[in-house]
Order: structure tokens, then C-alpha cells, then sequence
């Protein structure tokens, strides 16, 4: 039997809607998506709030004219800019004749965990284990059985600003469609992209996108911290736009040209204009206006990074993704020359919506089915934590 599922991801510039369906051979069939461009949010806020239904139903018309299927319930990605991260260090005695790791320790742990958290501004979306520790043993995923006295573990919790989740829902339930899950993007595509032996020695992911960057550290099944940057792409075509006294569309294209660390500045970047004419810019001239701001995001993602709080080991990995730097060749290495640390890009997991900018969007849609679906699997350990994990 299929089950299908919807998921709607807010981007700093584009809103994309994604249908897919699960079943027993097949894990996961992207069925439909819609894209619609709209002018994003900031500090908490939408930019342009009068737009915005228009363009929720253009992404969903879109994703059920690929999909053939009438959305009526879907589920929702919380972005990094109205979420917060909370982590919690709890711990509960082992009990019985033979004290071993039960499902109701680790409920209790959770449950511990939640209590010490206290009263949040917010919702929260997603309570997760980055590691537990049986007595003085070393830090697992997988403690169930274990043997010892003492459990303690540390709970990441992801709290949902109240004004996002009331206002998209309130907007969906308009437009007769029904929210059934709120979801955090950055867990999403973490949790998706990064391999799970990398997260275990905790992974820092960087997502440039068009009017924010998103740095936020992973470890277990958890993010442990998360710091939102006021600067992205769409910061450095500004910045090429004026420079150059040119349009932003002009500007854009240019940006999307642009070679990082080339060794000579010789040439031109060749455009067309809104006209259909060509217009050429010294390279030189360009390197000039771009990349004083792409140093000082650069500067910014390395300090965000230092002031986590996080302790990262030299086995670290550290994944570069979004629409804002990667794409352009040399970005990755441009960041990991500021970092001195080498950069990755996120592996390919999709045939369909490849690129980078589409990283949170199939995280959100993996995070949906692995929770609400469950793939047929909720045995074991990692079924347990499932049921722990959503919305």
C-alpha cells in the first residue's frame, strides 16, 4: 500500500512544494513539485506578507498539476530564522536485579530532559538524542540493552517561533488545506545529507541561501546548535549591482558566473540584458565589488562556528550547501581557505532537484516520511526514536 505525503519549504526566496509517494519496494517517489519565487522573510518577519498566499498557491498548484493529486493536507518546514535550538543534559538510574537499557529508561531520560527545559517561547517541534552514555562508557546511539547503573544522555530541542506556525497554518487553513506536521528544515537536511558514522563525531553544515546563511552543528540524531547570518546570495549580487551601477537581474547573472581563486582577473563576464543586448564587465572590476562581501560572510560563518559552543574535533566535517556560494566554482574552497578546514558539498541523493538549493527541501520531505511513515518500520531502536523525533 502508498502512502503520500506533502511537505511546503519556505526559503528565503523561493517556496517549493513537494509530493511523494512511499511504499514497500519503492522508498520514495517525488511525485510533484511546485517552485514559486516570492520575497522571503527576515529578523522573524515576512518581507512582503500581502504576496505571500499568492505564492504558497502557485508552488502547490504547481506540485499537484505534476502530481495529479489534490493537496487537502500537508505538512510544513520551520526555517532556521523562526527556530531556536535548546539542549539538555539528563540522566536516570538503571533499575532491576540486572540493570540494563530499557525503551521507559530512555522515555524517563527524555522525559527528564524535558522537565529541566522548562517554559520555552514557542513550540517545540522536535525533541532528539545526540548521545547517551551508559556509566562511563562511551557515547552511542544505540544504547538499548546495555548494562550499568546510570543513563544520561543530551537532548537537543527544536522551538518553533509561534507567529510562523499561526500564520502559515492560519493561511493553509484559507486555502481548505489542512496542516498535519510542522518540521525543522535545517534537522531535515542534516539529518538526510550527512552521513550518520560523520554526525556521530559531530558535522557542522553551512546553507548559504538568497537573504540568510544558516551554520549549525549535528551530532547523533540531533542539531546542537544553530546561528542565523542576516547575509547570502542575494547580499553579493547587491553589492555587484551597485558597484557596477548595473540592474540586480544583470547583477544575478554575473554572480552566477563567478570563479573564485582564478589566478588572473584578465577577461570579461558576458551577460545579456533585459533588452536581449550583451553587455560585457572586466573581471577585475567584478572581483572588486564581490568578494569584500563574500570575506566578510565568509568571516561571519567562521565566527558563528567559534561561538557555538560546540567542541569540534579535527574529524569534523564541515558540508557547505544552498544556492548562494556553492554553485559558483572555487566557492567551496573560498570558505574552507577563511575556515582553514576543508569544505564539502552534500552528496547527491535525488535524481530530481539536484542542486543544492533544493537541500532542505528534500530534507524536509525525508524528515516527513521517516517520521510520519515510519517506511513500514517502527522496530527497534531506530523506530523508537522515530516516535520521539516529529512533530
Amino acid at each position: 500500500m502508498k502512502n503520500t505525503v506533502s511537505a511546503l519549504d519556505f526559503g528565503t526566496c523561493k517556496i517549493v512544494a513537494l509530493t511523494a509517494e512511499t511504499g514497500v519496494n519503492q522508498r520514495c517517489d517525488i511525485t510533484g513539485a511546485g517552485t514559486a519565487s516570492y520575497d522571503g522573510f527576515m529578523d522573524g518577519q515576512w518581507n512582503a506578507p500581502d504576496e505571500l498566499n499568492s505564492a504558497i498557491e502557485s508552488a502547490i498548484k504547481e506540485c499537484e498539476l505534476q502530481s495529479h493529486t489534490r493537496i487537502r493536507e500537508i505538512n510544513i518546514g520551520v526555517p532556521g530564522d523562526f527556530s531556536q535550538i535548546r539542549t539538555v543534559e539528563a540522566k536516570v538510574e538503571l533499575q532491576g536485579p540486572d540493570p540494563h537499557v530499557t525503551a521507559k529508561d530512555i522515555d524517563a531520560l527524555f522525559s527528564r530532559a524535558t522537565e529541566a527545559l522548562g517554559d520555552v517561547r514557542g513550540d517545540i517541534i522536535h525533541r532528539s538524542p545526540a548521545w547517551f552514555i551508559v556509566d562511563d562508557g562511551k557515547k552511542t546511539q544505540e544504547p538499548m540493552g546495555l548494562r550499568g547503573y546510570e543513563l544520561r544522555g543530551m537532548v537537543s530541542f527544536v522551538i518553533a517561533d509561534p507567529f510562523f506556525l499561526n500564520d502559515v497554518s492560519g493561511r493553509l487553513h484559507d486555502m481548505n488545506i489542512a496542516v498535519t506536521g510542522c518540521f525543522s528544515t535545517c534537522t531535515g537536511q542534516a539529518i538526510m545529507f550527512v552521513p550518520e558514522d560523520e554526525r556521530d563525531r559531530t558535522a557542522v553544515v553551512i546553507d548559504v541561501g538568497y537573504l540568510n546563511t544558516e551554520v549549525m552543528t549535528v551530532e547523533g540524531e540531533a542539531l546542537t546548535s544553530l546561528k542565523v547570518i542576516p547575509m547570502g546570495g542575494g547580499n553579493i549580487a547587491a553589492d555587484v549591482a551597485y558597484g557596477l551601477d548595473i540592474p540586480l537581474t544583470a547583477a544575478e547573472q554575473i554572480k552566477r558566473q563567478y570563479v573564485y581563486g582564478l589566478s588572473s582577473a584578465e577577461g570579461n563576464y558576458d551577460i545579456t540584458d533585459s533588452d536581449g543586448n550583451n553587455q560585457s564587465y572586466e573581471k577585475a572590476k567584478v572581483k572588486e565589488v564581490l568578494e569584500p562581501r563574500v570575506e566578510e560572510l565568509c568571516k561571519a560563518i567562521a565566527d558563528a562556528i567559534k561561538s557555538s559552543g560546540v567542541k569540534l574535533s579535527n574529524w569534523s566535517p564541515v558540508y557547505l550547501t544552498g544556492g548562494g556560494l556553492v554553485i559558483n566554482r572555487g566557492g567551496r574552497d573560498y570558505l574552507a581557505k577563511v575556515l582553514d578546514k576543508p569544505v564539502r558539498e552534500f552528496p547527491r541523493r535525488a535524481v530530481k532537484l539536484s542542486s543544492p538549493a533544493y537541500s532542505t527541501s528534500l530534507g524536509l520531505l525525508n524528515l516527513v516520511i521517516d517520521t510520519v511513515c515510519k517506511v513500514k518500520n517502527t522496530s527497534g531502536i531506530s523506530g523508537f526514536f522515530r516516535n520521539l523525533f516529529g512533530a
